[in-house]
């Protein structure tokens, strides 16, 4: 008889805004295919499946004790959102985008994070969300020194589910959730030096002034710089480790 597959970490549910397939609060809750796909999210996104890398259906289906139809299916989940690309004859392998794809995605999250921001400060509902924010933020600031930057990268991907939580918009959530999966792996390359984490910390300290004036120009535009931000740290990051690959392959 086919077994659940065991439930995730709750690390899982720290990598901010989530697809729906990975909402659910227990795999009991989940079909088999969603529980394994979050299985392998969590492996991509923490690094441990590295891009380019093939995953095997075989390997998968053998590990978790399952047909390989509910890993196929899993693995059609992952390629919706970003993580995988399943190349006829050669199966899935996980997606290793261009520094433009990069761009393309962090410019669009970009956007509309400026939107979702703008939103809630111009919100007259924003009032109870005051002092959540003022609390997570207060704790980045303290997580934003320490030498392993871990903490600070799930406080942050903390504040932006609540955040597209507070939005109320459930196309808006469904878009950022998408996004934020694709990004997760190059939110944390743009948040790994202590200088970034300090840059960050003040973007997210004027972000709470301008939603607490009900200023959304100045939520939006804080949004919008606080990504891009993170998108040139972590483009330079990844040209830094690709220009070290390709020197010990031409060792």
């Amino acid at each position: 008889m086919v077994t659940a597959v065991p439930p995730l970490p709750t690390i899982a549910a720290s990598h901010g805004e989530l697809p729906a397939w990975r909402e659910a609060a227990s795999p009991l809750t989940q079909s088999l295919p969603e529980q394994i796909a979050a299985r392998l999210s969590e492996r991509i996104v923490s690094g441990a499946y590295v891009p380019g890398q093939r995953i095997m259906e075989q390997a998968v289906a053998a590990e978790f004790e399952v047909s390989r139809g509910p890993v196929r299916e899993a693995l059609r989940l992952l390629e919706k959102d970003g993580l995988v690309i399943i190349l006829p004859r050669r199966g899935a392998q996980v997606t290793n985008p261009t520094i433009a794809e990069v761009n393309e995605i962090f410019d669009i999250r970009a956007m509309l994070n400026g939107l979702r921001d703008r939103t809630i400060a111009e919100s007259p509902q924003r009032e109870p969300l005051l002092p959540v924010l003022e609390q997570e933020i207060t704790a980045l600031a303290g997580h934003a020194a320490l030498p392993d930057g871990a903490s600070y990268i799930d406080t942050v991907l903390r504040l932006n589910r609540l955040l597209t939580q507070a939005s109320g918009n459930r196309r808006l959530q469904a878009i950022l959730g998408s996004l934020a999966v694709q990004t997760v792996r190059y939110t944390r390359l743009g948040l790994s030096t202590p200088e970034r984490r300090r840059q960050s910390v003040q973007h997210w300290q004027d972000l709470l002034r301008a939603i607490r004036d009900g200023n959304g120009d100045a939520a939006e535009r804080i949004a919008r710089r606080r990504v891009l931000d993170s998108r040139d740290a972590a483009i330079e990051q990844l040209l830094r480790q690709r220009a070290a690959a390709d020197a010990q392959s031409a060792a």
